[in-house]
């Protein structure tokens, strides 16, 4: 399984984001894709995750803010973010699991100025 994550950049506080991620290869059975994010010396967090049957989880700290969509013909996951705040600033990782085991995509670096 492959993730390419995309739509990182800088973004001056109250502004939005777009994050994609295209997922390839072996990803029967889904069960979860999303968002972790993590700062420097931090431990990475899951910040959003579509889950099967299609229910979603939001960290406390973007609910609201951020919205996790899936576009399933293309095997994609957006996540949109909204009013972005200084400490959204992190690497950005798309994640999936499926029967097939857990696989991650490359960061994608979110800065968020004040």
């Amino acid at each position: 399984v492959q993730l390419q994550a995309s739509g990182g950049g800088l973004v001056q506080a109250g502004g939005s984001l777009n994050l994609s991620c295209a997922a390839s290869g072996s990803i029967s059975s889904m069960y979860a894709m999303g968002w972790y994010r993590q700062v420097p010396g931090n431990q990475r967090e899951l910040v959003a995750q579509i889950r099967i049957g299609f229910t979603t989880y939001y960290d406390d700290s973007v609910k609201g803010r951020f919205t996790i969509s899936r576009d399933n013909a293309k095997n994609m996951v957006f996540l949109q973010m909204n009013s972005l705040k200084p400490d959204d600033t992190a690497v950005y990782c798309c994640n999936i699991l499926v029967r097939a085991g857990e696989f991650w995509g490359q960061g994608t670096l979110v800065t968020v100025s004040s």
